[in-house]
């Protein structure tokens, strides 16, 4: 495999965003393992396109558009900000537009920042669920980033750049063996 697809969806709803900070990380920990093409997809771009949207067909081109980039990435970032102990009604809501079978077996890692700690199992209890719907092969190493480990322009806890590394490296490596299988079933 040569150049590898990373699409990033982040849940940010303003910027600037911890949330679009924590992918951009996410994407340079990628681009150290891997040559890639990134498309980065933020929420505060996306909203007037998918929040008056009550199905695919109201999707306007770049919508549509939008659900066949991530459809077709070798690896997707998924990062959202947690509010109320979960994703945004937005990020879940431009995923019930995609398509049951588009992530059949795609490597996904993911992200998500938030006020404190008490925030650290969400990744764990309503991500990873999400994204087990689609089949998706999830990373082991979810990123959990609070305010604490921000300093700004980044985050820099140690922990934080030890999943970010160990996630970017697990990803890569799912896409690699993903490229060499052959195609799961669809389902039905």
């Amino acid at each position: 495999m040569s150049t590898l697809k990373v699409v990033v969806v982040s849940g940010n709803l303003g910027q600037p965003s911890k949330t679009l900070a924590l992918a951009g990380q996410i994407v340079e920990a990628v681009k150290q393992r891997a040559a890639v093409d990134v498309l980065t997809y933020s929420l505060a771009d996306l909203a007037p396109v998918f929040g008056p949207a009550r199905h695919p067909g109201e999707l306007n081109d770049f919508g549509k558009e939008v659900l066949q980039a991530i459809g077709a990435a070798d690896i997707l970032v998924a990062v959202t900000p947690v509010y109320k102990g979960s994703y945004t009604g937005l990020f879940k809501h431009l995923f019930d537009f995609l398509d049951p079978n588009a992530l059949i077996d795609v490597p996904v890692v993911l992200g998500a920042t938030g006020g404190g700690e008490k925030h650290a199992l969400m990744i764990e209890h309503q991500l990873r669920p999400l994204f087990g719907f689609f089949g998706a092969q999830t990373v082991p190493s979810g990123i959990y980033a609070s305010e604490q480990n921000f300093d700004g322009t980044r985050f820099g806890h140690p922990v934080v750049l030890e999943r970010i590394n160990a996630a970017a490296q697990q990803a890569v490596t799912a896409a690699r063996t993903r490229s060499q299988q052959l195609p799961l079933p669809r389902i039905a």
